[in-house]
């Protein structure tokens, strides 16, 4: 006589819920704030046109003279980043330090006049990003923000094992069957664009997470590597690249967060002395000299300069371009304009490279428009993904009990699943850990609060 065929799906369905349950609320905001980061470019001068856009000149102001401008506009300000007109029409821009504040100011590159300010952190675009990368609580809302993108590793891959055909037809696995209504209906839609969507999630989720606090660190630590006598002749500080960058503002490129910054000026007698290190910068070279810099080397428009903060800073000349071939980062002595580093998309590992092809991807910027609307498609299914798994979830949701699915404890062990929850939490710690605290709240807390209708549930 035939054993029945063991089934997991009960279990497949409930690991499936604790995980959306979670996901849920980060997967809509995600989506809602990275439609809104992924039209910046249209965005921003419909929003600002009096600050970006300028009727295109015969001849430009030296960058000096612009900071010159903006130094007496704000006295008391302290001028951290120049970033230079990326075409004719448009304004020059600074960043500004000034009264606890980060402003962005935007001047007349032709007339010199200061057209006005931005809260650098309380500008749409700036607070889309920061939510979307640490919920603006800092690191433990970096901590949360990959923790979820975790989870929606083990959503899409218990999705798919749940969406399995098992011999159905392909309506309402390929396509949704638009006549069904009720549970029915949205069960359809839910499955289905789980289906056609979850490449490109995966895609998303991993290629953001790159950009993780955490995990981020440690892949980047692991796996974004230069060769080590790209640094022999330079003098390093302490300081890494990436403290470039910030929840609000992109700096330099990912291939580049954990690389070493250069000293400038008598290294042998700065290293390792404090004061040294703390006191102002006092460049030699000027802010035009450095422009002209990026331009005899070659970085393509949309680059910005970092000035040096200290004695032994450096200027940075970083271009995270929309196509990352196209990506550069130098590092110029402040007082002998001495190019330090020059770091370009041929230095970059494959790892590195293939990396930086996904963020420019998830953000949208690699194709252009096309990619914009990939994106926002993608985004749309996340959106109407949650939103039909929340009503499945109501629909079916015992009045009063959160509506965990039923529990079989006849089952034998899923071998395939455990190897697969092994890999995620050896690949992603985060997930490890909070799968056992998921596991023991299951066996401890949930099962025996919903032991008895469950119960019943399963043996129908």
């Amino acid at each position: 006589m035939n054993r029945p065929k063991v089934s997991f799906y009960n279990l497949a369905w409930r690991w499936h819920f604790y995980a959306g349950l979670f996901v849920a609320p980060f997967m809509v905001m995600l989506a809602l704030t990275g439609i809104v980061y992924l039209f910046k470019p249209q965005l921003d001068p419909l929003m600002y046109p009096s600050l970006l856009k300028v009727p295109a000149g015969q001849h430009s102001l030296a960058a000096d003279e612009l900071l010159q401008r903006v130094q007496a506009a704000y006295p008391q300000g302290h001028i951290k980043q120049y970033l230079p007109p990326v075409d004719a029409g448009r304004s020059a821009q600074f960043v500004v330090q000034h009264k606890g504040q980060e402003l962005n100011v935007f001047i007349d590159p032709y007339h010199g006049d200061v057209l006005g300010e931005q809260d650098a952190k309380r500008n749409l675009q700036a607070v889309a990003r920061a939510i979307h990368g640490e919920l603006m609580i800092g690191t433990v809302g970096d901590r949360l923000v990959e923790l979820a993108a975790s989870w929606g590793i083990v959503l899409v891959v218990s999705g798919l094992y749940l969406w399995w055909p098992r011999g159905k037809s392909s309506a309402g696995v390929l396509w949704p069957r638009l006549n069904a209504r009720g549970r029915l209906f949205w069960r359809d839609l839910h499955g289905v664009l789980g289906f056609w969507g979850a490449a490109f999630l995966l895609l998303m989720l991993l290629s953001g997470m790159s950009w993780t606090g955490f995990w981020g660190r440690q892949y980047a630590d692991l796996w974004n590597r230069f060769p080590v006598a790209m640094w022999n002749d330079v003098p390093t500080s302490d300081q890494q690249a990436g403290e470039l960058n910030s929840a609000t503002r992109q700096t330099v490129p990912w291939a580049l967060e954990n690389t070493p910054m250069p000293m400038s000026g008598d290294h042998a007698e700065h290293r390792g002395h404090a004061m040294a290190t703390a006191a102002p910068a006092a460049p030699a070279i000027s802010l035009q000299q450095v422009q002209d810099i990026a331009r005899q080397r070659q970085v393509e428009p949309g680059y910005s300069i970092t000035l040096p903060s200290s004695a032994t800073g450096v200027f940075t000349i970083a271009l995270f371009a929309d196509d990352p071939r196209n990506d550069a980062t130098l590092h110029v002595d402040q007082y002998t304009g001495k190019v330090l580093a020059d770091v370009r998309w041929q230095h970059y590992s494959n790892v590195a490279r293939a990396t930086e092809l996904g963020v420019m991807l998830h953000e949208g910027k690699m194709f252009g428009r096309f990619n914009q609307l990939v994106v926002l498609v993608v985004c749309l299914m996340i959106l109407l993904g949650a939103v039909s798994g929340i009503v499945m979830w109501w629909q079916r949701r015992p009045a009063g009990r959160l509506g965990v699915p039923p529990l079989r404890h006849d089952l034998p062990r899923w071998k395939t699943a455990m190897l697969v929850i092994a890999l995620l939490a050896v690949t992603f710690p985060l997930v490890g850990a909070s799968l056992v605290v998921v596991w023991l709240l299951d066996r401890l807390v949930i099962s025996r609060w919903n032991r008895d209708p469950e119960s019943a549930s399963s043996s129908t």
